[in-house]
Formats: structure tokens, C-alpha cells, sequence
């Protein structure tokens, strides 16, 4: 699979489809996924920046690359503590995968190690790529993996992982997350619900590459999951720009420190979202930062739910995404969260 990521950084297993599938706009692909068509099965059409976005994008990235880069710290502190100098990290594709450069070059620097680092699809509601994980499995030891991605929504690829690995008992199911507002990873850079301005953008901060894709008449039985490789962005790529960002603040003297855990779980927020909004599907609510940035990118919206209206510092994007897409936002007293997307139903696209 080709990328703008460095060989050194990762590899990527996952199959090159890029020019055997036809992308969808976001509004064909939504009545499809709602009428039980699976989303892996399709690739969207990549949203290209406006400049006033990538404004919004760039002035998050200054504000929020400290927070982030202590957020890779800690988690970075916790795996070695756990798993040593023979970790293998293995990043959920595709927001998971700049997480894991940030991790595997925070630890190489600081403990003076060879991290090797591969990335992987798991879709929600199919699973794992399992080709993938027994290419791993015949390199490493299963007890060296740890999965890595960026942040929680309201859980459901922790969910996914667990079940996944009922097919692979000796490998560790818990997830290693920057953010986790969601109160289900493993381990955790925080549980804050702060930006992570990789979830602002695409392929263009993720090495070019789309979501990872599954259907049978492209993806063969001994395949990897496959993924495209958007080649007509390259003058656009941020990818290394992020990370290079991130790495700027990187504090090799802190140390591992715990978090207390938030009262309730981000899916008890979710079902009380549901119960206020008469929402039967909780498919339809996307909590977190990051979610709700993706709501706006590739699904449709309903609406937008922020913990404050005038919060510009964490969520001046969304207000920016929102304002270009008309998509109402609207105060609501998160608990977990800052921000919360709740994609149109059906009926009602």
C-alpha cells in the first residue's frame, strides 16, 4: 500500500484499491448506510478544505499541540511501563496511524529503541482484518501488541477490538488512546475531550489514504482489508506537518501519571442524548471532538450539540464546518464531552 507515511514509520497492511472504486457523495452514501448497506463498502468523496477552515485547522493545531504532545507522553510513559522495549504497536487505520508514529517516535527518543509499528483495518460491525493480524502474529509475540488510535467516541471500536479478539485469546484487547472521554480505553493520555487537530482533516493528515474498505467482489479471502490512495492531494499533505507539529513539545521528563476516571460512561451519556432527542439509533450520535468533526466531514448532520456556545478556543472548527454546511449548533449540558454530532435520520434525508 503506497502512502506519503515513511517506510521507517509504519507498515501499512492494507490493500491498494485506489481506482477500483467509484467515490459517493455524502448524501447517496448516508441513504445507503441507513437503508443496511455497510459503510466499508463504499468510499466518500474527500471534503476539501475551504482556506477559512484550514485557517480554523492551523490555528488549532498552535493551540493544541502542547496538550497533545503531553497527551502522547503519557500514554507513550504507560505502554513502555507495561510492555518494554519489545512493544509492537499496531495502529487502527486510519486516524489511529499518525497516533502511532507519535507514539513509536516518542519512545524511540526517549528510551533508546527500535519500535516496529504497523497500522491495520477494523470496521465497526465486521470486525478485524484478520490477514493482517497473523501476518503480525507470525513476527511477533502476541504479548508485545499493543493497539493504538486516537480517540474515544462513545466506544464502539473498543467494543469491535473485544470481540475481534475472542478469535485471538493471547493478544491484550485494550485500546491506547490519546483522548478518552469515553472511559473505556485501556490506557489513555487523558480523558479530556480536547482537539486533536488530525480529526479536523482527511486523508490529507492520514498520508493520503481513505478509510480502509471491505467488499467481496475487491478484497479477496487471503486479502487485507483495502484502502485508496488519493494521489491528486499531494500538494495538499499535511500528514508530516502534524506530526512534526506534535513532536515540537514533546517533554522527555515527564512521567506516567493517572487520570480520575470521569462519574459515569460516555455511553450512559449517549443514551440519555437519545431518551432527550427520541433518537431509536444510537448509530446516529457521535460524541466527542473528534466524532462530531467527522459528522460535519462525511456524514449528514442534524445538528451539532457543543457544551457551550462560546467556547472558540476548542471548538472554533466546528463552528467553521457548521457555518459552511448550515448545520444548526446547539448548546447542551455534555458531561463527558465538549461536542456531540447527531447524523439526520432516514426519513428525513
Amino acid at each position: 500500500m503506497f502512502s506519503t507515511y515513511k517506510t521507517e514509520d509504519v507498515t501499512i497492511l492494507l490493500k491498494d484499491i485506489s481506482g477500483l472504486v467509484q467515490p459517493q457523495s455524502t448524501e447517496e452514501r448516508e441513504k445507503l448506510i441507513q437503508s443496511g448497506k455497510h459503510y466499508s463498502e463504499m468510499l466518500p468523496l474527500e471534503y476539501e478544505p475551504s482556506a477559512a477552515y484550514l485557517k480554523t485547522y492551523y490555528d488549532a493545531l498552535e493551540r493544541f499541540s502542547k496538550i497533545t504532545a503531553d497527551a502522547v507522553a503519557n500514554v507513550s510513559n504507560w505502554i513502555f511501563a507495561e510492555k518494554g522495549a519489545e512493544v509492537v504497536l499496531v495502529s487502527l487505520a486510519r486516524a489511529g496511524t499518525p497516533i502511532g508514529i507519535l507514539i513509536k517516535h516518542y519512545l524511540e527518543k526517549k528510551y533508546n529503541c527500535r519500535v516496529n509499528h504497523y497500522t491495520i483495518s477494523i470496521i465497526r460491525g465486521v470486525g478485524i482484518d484478520k490477514n493482517a493480524v497473523n501476518f503480525i502474529l507470525n513476527r511477533h509475540s502476541p504479548a508485545s501488541i499493543q493497539f493504538v488510535d486516537g480517540w474515544t467516541g462513545k466506544g464502539a471500536i473498543q467494543k469491535q477490538l473485544n470481540e475481534s479478539m475472542k478469535d485471538f485469546p493471547e493478544i491484550d484487547a485494550g485500546l491506547a488512546v490519546l483522548s478518552d472521554p469515553a472511559n473505556v480505553a485501556a490506557k489513555f493520555g487523558t480523558h479530556e475531550d480536547f482537539l486533536i487537530a488530525s480529526s479536523c482533516l482527511n486523508s490529507t493528515v492520514s498520508g493520503l489514504l481513505s478509510r480502509t474498505f471491505l467488499r467481496a467482489d475487491i478484497i479477496g479471502e487471503n486479502d487485507f482489508h483495502g484502502a485508496a490512495f488519493y494521489k491528486n492531494l499531494i500538494d495538499k499533505d499535511l500528514t508530516y506537518q502534524f506530526i512534526e507539529s506534535i513532536e515540537r513539545h514533546f517533554d522527555f521528563s515527564a512521567t506516567f501519571k493517572k487520570f480520575e476516571r470521569p462519574k459515569i460512561s460516555g455511553l450512559d451519556e449517549v443514551y440519555k442524548i437519545a431518551d432527550e432527542f427520541k433518537i431509536t439509533d444510537i448509530n446516529l450520535i457521535k460524541p466527542s471532538i473528534g466524532e462530531a468533526t467527522r459528522v460535519l466531514l462525511r456524514r449528514v448532520p442534524e445538528k451539532i450539540l457543543v457544551h457551550s456556545l462560546n467556547d472558540e478556543k476548542n471548538l472554533g472548527h466546528l463552528y467553521q464546518l457548521a457555518k459552511e454546511k448550515r448545520v444548526e449548533v446547539m448548546e447542551y449540558p455534555l458531561k463527558n464531552y465538549k461536542a456531540c454530532g447527531l447524523i439526520r435520520a432516514l426519513n428525513d434525508l
